[in-house]
């Protein structure tokens, strides 16, 4: 017990660390109050919320505490090791974050859901520093990029599934840090970049497999550097090439990364397992006749808008409606800032859409849980949420004041957006 609190100490203790080593010191200083309180948010939702019973929710964190101490067994008999699915079937898909709590676990000598959860919100912090400096990125200014970084550590939906041992702390980190690499390399290209991606994706693989493909085709935009800005007739046409090129590459890749995302996407989208994952209270089942693709437009609907207000059902559905109006601001914010980034740099708007729209319309063809939709969803309001730092900052994107000669800034050049061109005398 002894050393599960230290381990929780010494979370805390890295945390603030890390705020000082990523972030300008003025910004630091207002961060880490911020974050060390939404470190204390999630460790006091574990333990009276969710690990008291007092909201039935979850499952997969209990599943996860059995299967982190299958893996201890397996290190007692042969030593410390990487367990693949070929050892043990069920760490497939979710290998990284049991490895994690498997540590934990031995380090305290026997189950340490709160030192485990420690972890899990230590990620969650580091995450929201991850954004700031995404937002600042992409063009939002300091007050924006911090506002949003608030918002960010205590998002219901998200300190809810960052406050026990679930792997959606793992997933939105891991997917988020790859993206702004991919838009950090369109602005200024470095191989140490490219390198950083590969530990990082293959992480990615051992939470959410299917991730790694969402995220491909940003950081192929990312690596090419496209010079020139997109029109509208460029993107279809990037669209369109882009397509018979996967194809053959599934063709060719029969048992490698590709045939497996396929696996996973068939899997997800067959009739049987929707209904299997529809049983319950926010369960949902459309007249799509069986076919994953019909019903398209309700199932985006439901994917990105649910749970709506009037809907009934279990005590943490109502709780998810809180989050879900938070979500609706953000995402009318979302559209004024894309308006604003795609007049002055489309090709970060680029990178963040071909995220959110490639992923939005795959979780909208396996849709047939709220409850699992509020969750899997999670990576998508962080990359949307980006567009509204854009649409909060009071200089435009290429972060010039609305009006009048550029002002002194005080940020590091770590935190300062890079100047672009307006195609505007003045920016909103």
């Amino acid at each position: 017990m002894m050393v599960e609190y230290v381990i929780v100490v010494v979370a805390a203790m890295l945390l603030v660390v890390m705020v000082h080593a990523c972030l300008a010191a003025p910004t630091a200083r207002r961060a880490v109050p911020v974050l060390l309180a939404a470190f204390a948010v999630r460790l006091v939702v574990h333990v009276l919320v969710i690990r008291s019973g007092g909201l039935e929710y979850g499952g997969d964190n209990f599943g996860y505490e059995m299967r982190a101490l299958q893996i201890i067994e397996l290190w007692r008999h042969e030593g410390f090791h990487f367990v693949g699915p070929g050892e043990l079937s069920s760490v497939a898909s979710v290998a990284v974050p049991l490895h994690v709590f498997a540590f934990v676990i031995y380090l305290c000598g026997g189950p340490a859901p709160l030192a485990c959860t420690a972890v899990v919100a230590l990620l969650a912090c580091l995450l929201c520093v991850v954004v700031y400096r995404f937002a600042r990125l992409v063009g939002a200014d300091e007050r924006a990029a911090f506002r949003l970084l608030v918002i960010t550590a205590f998002l219901p939906g998200f300190v809810l599934h960052t406050s026990d041992m679930f792997k959606d702390g793992f997933n939105a980190f891991l997917v988020v840090a790859c993206l702004g690499i991919a838009t950090s390399n369109l602005k200024r290209f470095a191989l140490r970049k490219v390198l950083a991606l590969v530990p990082l994706l293959w992480a990615l693989w051992h939470v959410r497999p299917y991730m790694v493909f969402m995220c491909m085709l940003p950081l192929l935009i990312g690596v090419a550097r496209i010079k020139r800005a997109l029109s509208p007739r460029s993107l279809v046409v990037f669209a369109v090439l882009m397509l018979p090129l996967l194809v053959v590459l599934q063709g060719v890749d029969q048992d490698g990364p590709l045939a497996a995302m396929q696996d996973q996407l068939d899997r997800g989208q067959s009739e049987h397992v929707r209904l299997a994952n529809a049983e319950g209270g926010s369960g949902v089942i459309f007249d799509d006749g069986g076919n994953a693709w019909s019903a398209l437009g309700p199932k985006l609907l439901y994917t990105l808008l649910s749970p709506f207000p009037w809907m009934g059902g279990s005590v943490a559905l109502q709780l998810g409606k809180v989050d879900t109006l938070l979500w609706y601001w953000l995402l009318f914010h979302a559209f004024q800032g894309a308006r604003r980034l795609w007049r002055h740099d489309r090709r970060l708007l680029l990178i963040l859409l071909l995220f959110v729209v490639p992923g939005s319309i795959a979780y909208a063809t396996t849709m047939s849980n709220i409850g699992l939709v509020f969750r899997q969803r999670i990576p998508i309001v962080m990359v949307t949420s980006l567009l509204s730092a854009i649409s909060w900052s009071r200089t435009g994107p290429c972060g010039r004041p609305a009006v009048g000669p550029p002002a002194h800034r005080t940020a590091s050049p770590a935190d300062s957006p890079p100047k672009l061109r307006s195609s505007h005398g003045i920016t909103r």
